[in-house]
């Protein structure tokens, strides 16, 4: 029923080619120090978040310029931030938290704000940023779920080399048996970087149950000692409500397989989808209990301020913010530094 791929194809397959940068950039982006990588990614941040920067940078240094601390610049910053995808609730929390900043550092230049708005910006997207220990469970399994569209295969092809970079050992569960090229894409990325994928039969008649596919990889990975295993589900709409049930039949197997698994649930996030993102939070989260989240496609056209969205729709207790996509190659995938995000935003 199931397959089993390790490397077999020519390094020149045009699928693989088509899917995966060349190896020898792998090598060479692996050998830059940490400071030149660092500095990269704050300037791919900046680039992925050009659209709200230019917008929104824009627009607060326009608000900021000038004039006094008064109802009528609240207002104004109301709309700034609405139009920005921050959404109501965070507008609100951001707004008071103003206020009580100006009443109690007695700020009276309006150019004393844009600072201050930087500052509430980061305390309220730091609790996004949780610890992430794989190291508690062998295997670690982790169940990544979303809409059609998303990124979400290429997402996990990306999580794969980052473990793989911490030495951590992967494997890959082909869950997505609706999408054949989702398939084909996840055994692309597992010949490429050898690593175990467990997929469904590719023959077309034969119609695989995504449950049983993952139930086999996590079996699979406890008897071989694997570290993490990456599991694809199908993309689905919200509103698919058969859909919705099937993925949560999904997960009820995993724990079959081992019963405190899956121990993260991501669900990937398209940040071009503005304050929809919330509506597939809240419906992913009550189907799963979602428990991190991969926002991808920060790709210069993108509002960020989503982020300060999701923040403020789950004031107690978000969901993490596990990695944001900033570009297209393979270490382009990062954890969540909620500072070097605001900064992104805000020059």
């Amino acid at each position: 029923m199931f397959s089993f791929f390790k490397s077999k194809k020519n390094p020149e397959d045009p699928i693989e080619a088509a899917v995966l940068p060349d190896t020898e950039s792998e090598s060479e982006s692996e050998s830059e120090s940490r400071s030149t990588e660092s500095v990269s990614l704050a300037s791919k941040l900046k680039q992925g978040l050009s659209r709200t920067r230019q917008n929104l940078g824009k627009q607060l240094s326009s608000l900021f310029g000038g004039g006094k601390i008064d109802e009528v610049l609240y207002e104004e910053l109301e709309t700034i931030l609405l139009t920005s995808d921050i959404g109501v609730n965070a507008t609100h929390q951001l707004l008071e938290d103003l206020r009580k900043q100006v009443r109690r550092d007695a700020l009276t230049d309006p150019i004393q704000l844009k600072q201050a708005l930087k500052q509430s910006l980061i305390a309220m997207l730091e609790p996004l940023v949780q610890p992430f220990d794989t190291t508690i469970q062998k295997p670690f399994v982790i169940m990544i779920t979303g809409v059609n569209g998303v990124g979400k295969t290429t997402s996990i092809g990306k999580l794969a080399k980052y473990f793989q970079s911490q030495g951590k050992s992967v494997l890959l569960a082909a869950g997505d048996t609706f999408r054949a090229a989702a398939r084909e894409q996840l055994i692309v990325w597992g010949e490429r970087n050898n690593i175990t994928v467990i997929a469904p039969d590719s023959d077309p008649d034969k119609k695989s149950d995504p449950a049983a596919v993952i139930f086999d990889a996590v079996n699979s990975a406890k008897a071989r000692g694997i570290d993490i295993v990456l599991a694809d589900t199908a993309g689905r709409l919200t509103t698919q409500l058969h859909l919705m049930e099937e993925i949560k039949k999904v997960k009820r197997v995993i724990a079959k397989a081992m019963p405190d698994a899956p121990h993260e649930v991501l669900l990937v996030l398209d940040a071009n989808t503005g304050q929809n993102a919330i509506t597939q939070v809240k419906a992913f989260d009550e189907a799963l209990n979602v428990t991190g989240l991969i926002l991808t496609k920060l790709d210069g056209t993108a509002k960020g301020g989503v982020v300060a969205a999701i923040a403020g729709q789950y004031p107690q207790n978000p969901p993490a913010l596990r990695f944001v996509g900033v570009g297209e190659g393979l270490d382009d995938l990062r954890p969540f530094d909620a500072r070097e995000f605001v900064e992104a935003m805000i020059d």
